[in-house]
């Protein structure tokens, strides 16, 4: 009986071992730069508040893990200063009351699902504020 125990027990420790490495890990340790990657590329714009359709193309930003550039955010032309955002998951943030194109302040952000961005932004010009919607979808 008692050579059944001492055996028993280092296989049964060695059983539980087994189980406790193949659980998933749910903790969040996915690396920055791989949760961007999907981000980053050609993007279809249609937008609500101006009914066009235009590009943008989505980079990462050299100085930040989680950060990237959107060229041609709100059509503002894909050689003016591209709109900065960060990344979080499924979710992208623009910088906040950044300015861009002629002098537009732009805050808000997006959802990425299925290969697409749904944003929520707004932009002033000084004397109007518009609340925009646009769907991105990837090229």
């Amino acid at each position: 009986m008692k050579k059944s125990i001492s055996f028993t027990i280092p296989c049964l420790f060695m059983l539980s071992c087994l189980f406790v490495s193949c659980a998933k890990d749910t903790g969040n340790n996915s690396d920055p730069t791989n949760a961007r990657a999907k981000y980053l590329g050609k993007w279809s714009v249609s937008e609500v508040w101006t009914k066009l359709s235009y590009e943008v193309t989505i980079s990462a930003d050299p100085n930040s893990e989680s950060g990237v550039f959107i060229y041609n955010f709100a059509n503002t032309g894909s050689s003016g200063t591209p709109a900065g955002a960060l990344i979080s998951g499924t979710t992208i943030t623009l910088d906040p009351d950044q300015t861009i194109g002629e002098g537009w302040i732009v805050n808000g952000g997006g959802i990425y699902s299925n290969s697409k961005i749904i944003w929520n932004y707004t932009i002033n010009d000084g004397a109007t504020r518009i609340d925009a919607t646009a769907t991105y979808t990837k090229q």
